[in-house]
């Protein structure tokens, strides 16, 4: 998760992030993990706004719809996503989160949508988020937890995806950086509509494993467990 060069083959075009995000919904009573993470960023009223790893810009562009006075920043080590955010129309550039192009106390809010767990050094892209946002201003990171999808990868012959940055120990890496950290813990679901489908989420990682998913006939659902966290 981890490996500079396995992320940037992942990032290089949007496709496998969208054969992954396409699948899932939200949890039983209607709750979305992007949509609490926007309420966490807007609540804070912020003036200037900073996401790191922002993807294709679609949580970015959601921002600059909510907070339409707010200054935008966003940024990414993958240039085809950079591209993909600036045609949103929000201002991004290509910026590694342990080396951030800003000034101190910059920022009143930073987004970490999906991302922390990518990060070389952990602690030295959180100390730079926290360099970079003013006394009060809060982070607001999005991760997945231990059993996020480990059925799935059990029954394809793979194991559960344990990273340095999870629902499980998120928040003791975010308490060495801040002096407050709440979580909103959420159960969303991944439908497949059949196995060629989840055979296709599998491979979208492209993970060093020979999955062996039986097959099964029809649509099938798939426990997700994601973190809300916001670090002030």
């Amino acid at each position: 998760m981890t490996d500079r060069d396995h992320v940037s083959r992942q990032y290089t075009t949007e496709e496998h992030l969208e054969t992954r995000t396409s699948v899932w919904h939200p949890t039983l009573d209607g709750r979305e993990p992007s949509c609490e993470a926007l309420t966490a960023v807007v609540q804070g009223e912020p003036r200037r706004v900073l996401e790191v790893g922002c993807g294709t810009g679609a949580f970015a562009a959601r921002i600059a719809t909510s907070l339409p006075d707010a200054e935008l920043m966003a940024v990414d080590q993958s240039s085809r996503f950079v591209e993909l955010t600036t045609r949103r129309g929000v201002e991004a550039q290509v910026a590694d989160v342990e080396e951030l192009p800003y000034d101190d106390a910059s920022f009143d809010a930073v987004a970490a949508l999906w991302m922390l767990y990518h990060v070389g050094d952990l602690h030295r892209g959180l100390a730079e988020i926290r360099r970079v946002l003013r006394p009060g201003g809060r982070l607001v990171a999005v991760t997945n937890g231990d059993e996020h999808m480990a059925d799935l990868r059990r029954e394809a012959g793979g194991e559960a995806v344990l990273t340095q940055f999870s629902s499980e120990n998120g928040e003791e890496a975010l308490l060495h950086h801040f002096e407050d950290v709440t979580r909103d813990d959420l159960r969303t679901r991944a439908f497949f509509g059949d196995h060629a489908a989840a055979v296709a989420y599998l491979h979208s990682s492209q993970e060093d494993v020979a999955w062996r998913l039986p097959h099964f006939d029809g649509p099938r659902e798939y426990a997700g467990h994601t973190t809300v966290f916001v670090a002030t």
